[in-house]
């Protein structure tokens, strides 16, 4: 079965939110849609993204969208990336994190594996890990 599972974030600066995290983690925005360009928007949110999908660390899709009203943040998801090394891992976590709050530190764990994670300035959870 061709079954896919994409985050779809809702966001108060969807777009400025995908610079980011194609800034800090590689990849571009695939498609932008904003609701002016549907007939009859009102002046008011023309310039609102209505869908934004965009390709980031590798083939990883993430698809946003401009809330119209005031939505709260969600801590009970987190976006989970794996690195094959340590310096990779460790440097997307310093950039993720930049302007956001260092959660757990990514230093090696118990079990292991390297770990970290944070919130990015965007609201969004982020863990980072690598062998």
């Amino acid at each position: 079965m061709g079954i896919q599972l994409n985050p779809y974030l809702m966001s108060t600066d969807a777009k400025g939110q995908a610079n980011f995290y194609v800034e800090a983690l590689g990849g571009e925005i695939l498609t932008l849609k904003t609701y002016g360009e549907t007939p009859g928007t009102p002046e008011a949110i023309k310039d609102k993204v209505m869908h934004l999908a965009v390709k980031v660390a590798g083939s990883n899709m993430l698809m946003m969208s401009d809330t119209l009203e005031q939505t709260p943040v969600n801590t009970s998801i987190s976006l989970a990336l794996t690195y094959d090394n340590e310096e990779e891992a460790k440097e997307i976590y310093a950039k993720l994190g930049e302007g956001g709050e260092f959660k757990h530190p990514f230093e090696k764990q118990v079990w292991g594996e390297y770990y970290g994670d944070l919130v990015d300035k965007y609201g969004v959870t982020w863990m980072v890990t690598a062998p």
